[in-house]
């Protein structure tokens, strides 16, 4: 791979293999721990974080790498351009992970960057997220992973985006409920309805319908990072799409829960729900790590 913007880039038999190698990973990390030795990881991150930059800045640790964490403002890239500053940072490391607000300025360094660039979150995409969710699901359903239903309920965000991609490229139901206006990316909603299988995606208003036949239900914050100003807006409009005892008792089945991290428990989702039996919220946290191992050997070996 030369660079992981979205999940897009990625074939079937790529996700599955970095599946495969994250879950040899997991089961013996010893095995990979000096795989990355002499290499170096920048980790370039203009918002905050927590799960994603710990993930990659350990997992390269344990892989025998240096990672390398830079807060965007104490660089140089808020006086210069993007384009010079990447310039000379590719000429450094062998890897960056970027997080940036607008998804341009992923682009933007792709076409400047002498090594590749891994999008470690944008206002579009999450696609490291989404692999290692794909992990965590795979786990659950080992043996019927390719039948199940997964439903999306709340804002079609960057996170909703990567999860309609990567459940179509595998093959597995995806249904998402958004209130209207608040669909996912148009462009996406486009690519979903062109594939072959197609017939794998469903778009609704109604959280009690996409929720009915879910084996999962997943969810993530109604007011995303940049979007403040929005947010008294936004809690009135999304309070029917809640997570709660009250739309899961439209569930036929009892689906697992699932969230990115961080949660706003009592907003999107109720503390009864996210510490539930079905939540496997922090399984899902866990496996970023090994995912984000995988990642890491399949392009810096």
């Amino acid at each position: 791979m030369k660079d992981l913007l979205t999940i897009k880039d990625l074939s079937t038999k790529k996700i599955f293999g970095l599946l495969d190698l994250a879950k040899k990973i997991k089961k013996a990390p010893e095995k990979f721990s000096s795989h990355l030795k002499g290499k170096t990881l920048a980790l370039l991150f203009r918002k905050t974080s927590t799960r994603t930059r710990i993930s990659f800045e350990s997992g390269m640790y344990q892989l025998g790498g240096s990672p390398l964490y830079l807060d965007w403002t104490t660089t140089n890239l808020h006086l210069g351009s993007i384009a010079d500053e990447i310039k000379c940072i590719s000429l450094y490391v062998d890897l960056i992970v970027a997080r940036v607000y607008k998804h341009e300025n992923l682009e933007e360094m792709v076409e400047f960057s002498r090594v590749p660039i891994i999008n470690g979150l944008s206002d579009k995409f999450h696609p490291c997220q989404i692999l290692s969710d794909l992990m965590t699901i795979q786990e659950l359903f080992p043996d019927t992973f390719r039948d199940i239903k997964v439903s999306f309920i709340g804002d079609g965000n960057n996170v909703c985006n990567s999860l309609i991609i990567g459940c179509i490229k595998l093959g597995i139901s995806i249904l998402v409920a958004t209130p209207e206006n608040y669909e996912p990316e148009q462009g996406v909603v486009e690519w979903a309805k062109a594939q072959k299988n197609c017939q794998c995606f469903k778009l609704s208003h109604d959280p009690r319908e996409v929720v009915k036949n879910a084996d999962i239900v997943y969810t993530d914050t109604f007011v995303s990072m940049g979007q403040e100003n929005e947010k008294e807006k936004r809690l009135t409009t999304f309070k029917p799409y809640q997570i709660n005892d009250s739309l899961l008792k439209h569930a036929h089945k009892s689906p697992f829960i699932m969230h990115c991290l961080p949660a706003h428990r009592g907003v999107e989702i109720t503390d009864k729900v996210i510490e539930s039996k079905n939540s496997v919220v922090f399984q899902q946290a866990e496996n970023k790590i090994h995912l984000q191992k995988a990642i890491l050997l399949d392009f810096l070996l």
